[in-house]
Protein backbone atom coordinates (compact mmCIF):
# COMPACT_ATOMS: atom_id res chain seq x y z
CA UNK A 1 0.00 0.00 0.00
CA UNK A 2 1.28 3.45 -0.94
CA UNK A 3 -0.40 6.82 -1.33
CA UNK A 4 1.56 9.85 -2.53
CA UNK A 5 -0.36 13.07 -1.99
CA UNK A 6 0.30 16.67 -3.01
CA UNK A 7 -1.54 19.08 -0.71
CA UNK A 8 -1.84 22.50 -2.34
CA UNK A 9 -3.42 25.80 -1.50
CA UNK A 10 -2.88 29.29 -0.18
CA UNK A 11 -1.70 30.33 3.25
CA UNK A 12 -4.51 30.34 5.79
CA UNK A 13 -6.65 27.72 4.03
CA UNK A 14 -5.83 24.89 6.42
CA UNK A 15 -3.32 22.76 4.50
CA UNK A 16 -1.36 22.11 7.69
CA UNK A 17 -4.49 20.92 9.52
CA UNK A 18 -5.22 18.49 6.68
CA UNK A 19 -1.65 17.21 6.89
CA UNK A 20 -1.86 16.87 10.68
CA UNK A 21 -5.12 14.91 10.52
CA UNK A 22 -3.79 12.60 7.80
CA UNK A 23 -0.47 12.14 9.57
CA UNK A 24 -2.20 11.25 12.84
CA UNK A 25 -4.45 8.76 10.98
CA UNK A 26 -1.50 7.18 9.16
CA UNK A 27 0.44 6.68 12.37
CA UNK A 28 -2.65 5.14 14.02
CA UNK A 29 -2.69 2.62 11.15
CA UNK A 30 1.00 1.84 11.85
CA UNK A 31 1.95 3.23 8.44
CA UNK A 32 5.17 5.00 7.52
CA UNK A 33 4.91 8.68 6.73
CA UNK A 34 7.19 11.31 5.22
CA UNK A 35 6.22 14.88 4.60
CA UNK A 36 7.87 17.96 3.14
CA UNK A 37 6.22 21.39 3.30
CA UNK A 38 6.85 24.66 1.54
CA UNK A 39 5.30 27.79 2.97
CA UNK A 40 5.51 30.58 0.39
CA UNK A 41 4.61 33.74 2.25
CA UNK A 42 1.74 31.78 3.77
CA UNK A 43 0.79 34.57 6.16
CA UNK A 44 0.18 36.83 3.17
CA UNK A 45 -1.86 34.40 1.09
CA UNK A 46 1.11 32.88 -0.72
CA UNK A 47 1.27 29.38 -2.15
CA UNK A 48 1.58 26.47 0.28
CA UNK A 49 2.39 22.93 -0.82
CA UNK A 50 3.05 19.76 1.09
CA UNK A 51 4.33 16.44 -0.26
CA UNK A 52 2.90 13.64 1.86
CA UNK A 53 3.96 10.04 1.34
CA UNK A 54 2.14 7.27 3.22
CA UNK A 55 3.21 3.65 2.88
CA UNK A 56 3.17 0.27 4.65
CA UNK A 57 6.97 0.04 4.29
CA UNK A 58 9.84 2.47 4.83
CA UNK A 59 9.96 5.53 2.59
CA UNK A 60 13.31 6.72 1.26
CA UNK A 61 12.42 10.28 0.21
CA UNK A 62 9.88 12.82 1.36
CA UNK A 63 9.54 14.36 -2.12
CA UNK A 64 7.14 12.98 -4.71
CA UNK A 65 8.66 12.64 -8.19
CA UNK A 66 6.97 14.27 -11.18
CA UNK A 67 4.22 12.07 -12.66
CA UNK A 68 3.81 9.77 -9.65
CA UNK A 69 1.34 11.42 -7.23
CA UNK A 70 -1.75 9.33 -6.55
CA UNK A 71 -3.68 12.38 -5.43
CA UNK A 72 -3.58 16.15 -5.61
CA UNK A 73 -5.75 17.63 -2.89
CA UNK A 74 -6.07 21.35 -3.57
CA UNK A 75 -8.07 23.79 -1.49
CA UNK A 76 -7.78 26.39 -4.28
CA UNK A 77 -8.49 25.68 -7.99
CA UNK A 78 -5.62 27.60 -9.62
CA UNK A 79 -3.13 26.02 -7.22
CA UNK A 80 -4.32 22.59 -8.37
CA UNK A 81 -3.20 23.41 -11.91
CA UNK A 82 0.27 24.38 -10.71
CA UNK A 83 0.91 20.82 -9.48
CA UNK A 84 -0.66 18.81 -12.32
CA UNK A 85 2.79 17.68 -13.58
CA UNK A 86 3.09 15.64 -10.37
CA UNK A 87 -0.13 13.69 -10.98
CA UNK A 88 0.23 10.10 -12.21
CA UNK A 89 -1.78 8.87 -15.19
CA UNK A 90 -4.13 7.03 -12.81
CA UNK A 91 -4.16 9.74 -10.13
CA UNK A 92 -7.07 11.86 -8.95
CA UNK A 93 -7.33 15.62 -8.57
CA UNK A 94 -9.66 16.74 -5.79
CA UNK A 95 -10.09 20.51 -5.79
CA UNK A 96 -12.16 23.25 -4.26
CA UNK A 97 -14.01 25.30 -6.90
CA UNK A 98 -13.93 28.52 -4.86
CA UNK A 99 -11.02 30.71 -5.95
CA UNK A 100 -8.80 32.58 -3.50
CA UNK A 101 -8.08 35.65 -5.60
CA UNK A 102 -4.76 36.81 -4.18
CA UNK A 103 -3.13 38.23 -7.31
CA UNK A 104 -4.31 40.99 -9.67
CA UNK A 105 -4.10 38.82 -12.79
CA UNK A 106 -5.92 35.78 -11.41
CA UNK A 107 -7.37 34.00 -14.46
CA UNK A 108 -11.11 33.73 -15.06
CA UNK A 109 -12.43 30.89 -12.91
CA UNK A 110 -14.20 29.44 -15.97
CA UNK A 111 -10.79 29.03 -17.67
CA UNK A 112 -9.31 27.37 -14.60
CA UNK A 113 -12.25 24.97 -14.29
CA UNK A 114 -12.13 24.18 -18.02
CA UNK A 115 -8.55 22.94 -17.57
CA UNK A 116 -9.54 20.85 -14.56
CA UNK A 117 -12.48 19.34 -16.43
CA UNK A 118 -10.10 18.04 -19.14
CA UNK A 119 -8.68 15.56 -16.63
CA UNK A 120 -9.91 11.95 -16.72
CA UNK A 121 -10.25 11.69 -12.92
CA UNK A 122 -11.21 14.64 -10.76
CA UNK A 123 -13.63 15.77 -8.09
CA UNK A 124 -14.48 19.50 -8.06
CA UNK A 125 -16.38 20.60 -4.97
CA UNK A 126 -17.52 23.96 -3.61
CA UNK A 127 -16.02 23.29 -0.19
CA UNK A 128 -16.55 26.85 1.02
CA UNK A 129 -20.30 26.66 0.41
CA UNK A 130 -20.58 23.22 2.05
CA UNK A 131 -18.56 24.38 5.07
CA UNK A 132 -20.97 27.28 5.59
CA UNK A 133 -23.92 24.88 5.30
CA UNK A 134 -22.50 22.64 8.04
CA UNK A 135 -22.05 25.65 10.29
CA UNK A 136 -18.37 26.59 10.07
CA UNK A 137 -16.99 28.50 7.09
CA UNK A 138 -13.45 27.72 8.32
CA UNK A 139 -14.05 23.95 7.94
CA UNK A 140 -13.71 23.98 4.13
CA UNK A 141 -10.35 22.22 4.52
CA UNK A 142 -12.08 19.32 6.30
CA UNK A 143 -14.69 19.21 3.52
CA UNK A 144 -11.77 18.86 1.12
CA UNK A 145 -10.16 16.11 3.20
CA UNK A 146 -13.48 14.27 3.20
CA UNK A 147 -13.75 14.61 -0.59
CA UNK A 148 -10.22 13.21 -0.97
CA UNK A 149 -10.66 10.40 1.56
CA UNK A 150 -12.01 7.78 -0.91
CA UNK A 151 -8.65 8.01 -2.72
CA UNK A 152 -6.45 7.59 0.36
CA UNK A 153 -5.58 4.11 1.66
CA UNK A 154 -6.42 4.88 5.28
CA UNK A 155 -9.62 3.79 7.00
CA UNK A 156 -12.15 6.61 7.18
CA UNK A 157 -12.64 5.99 10.91
CA UNK A 158 -8.89 6.59 11.41
CA UNK A 159 -9.14 9.94 9.59
CA UNK A 160 -12.08 10.84 11.84
CA UNK A 161 -9.98 9.91 14.88
CA UNK A 162 -7.13 12.06 13.53
CA UNK A 163 -9.47 15.05 13.29
CA UNK A 164 -10.77 14.38 16.77
CA UNK A 165 -7.22 14.32 18.14
CA UNK A 166 -5.98 17.51 16.48
CA UNK A 167 -9.11 19.55 17.31
CA UNK A 168 -9.99 18.15 20.77
CA UNK A 169 -8.33 21.05 22.60
CA UNK A 170 -10.81 23.42 20.88
CA UNK A 171 -13.81 21.63 22.37
CA UNK A 172 -16.39 19.06 21.33
CA UNK A 173 -18.48 21.52 19.27
CA UNK A 174 -15.50 22.28 16.98
CA UNK A 175 -14.63 18.58 16.73
CA UNK A 176 -18.18 17.66 15.72
CA UNK A 177 -18.40 20.49 13.18
CA UNK A 178 -15.16 19.36 11.55
CA UNK A 179 -16.31 15.72 11.52
CA UNK A 180 -19.58 16.78 9.89
CA UNK A 181 -17.61 18.73 7.26
CA UNK A 182 -15.43 15.66 6.64
CA UNK A 183 -18.45 13.37 6.23
CA UNK A 184 -20.24 15.80 3.90
CA UNK A 185 -17.14 16.08 1.69
CA UNK A 186 -16.84 12.29 1.51
CA UNK A 187 -20.50 11.87 0.58
CA UNK A 188 -20.06 14.41 -2.24
CA UNK A 189 -17.01 12.62 -3.63
CA UNK A 190 -18.68 9.20 -3.46
CA UNK A 191 -21.52 10.56 -5.62
CA UNK A 192 -19.31 12.55 -8.02
CA UNK A 193 -16.11 10.57 -8.62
Amino acid sequence: MKTDIILAGVGGQGILSIAAALGTAALAENLHLKQAETHGMSQRGGAVVSHMRICDREIASDLIPIGTADLILSVEPMESLRYLPFLSEKGYLVTNTTPFVNIPNYPEIESVMAEIEKLPRFVAIDADKIAKEVGNARASNMVMLGAASPFIDIGFHKIEAGIREIFERKGEKIVEMNLKALQTGREFAEKNK
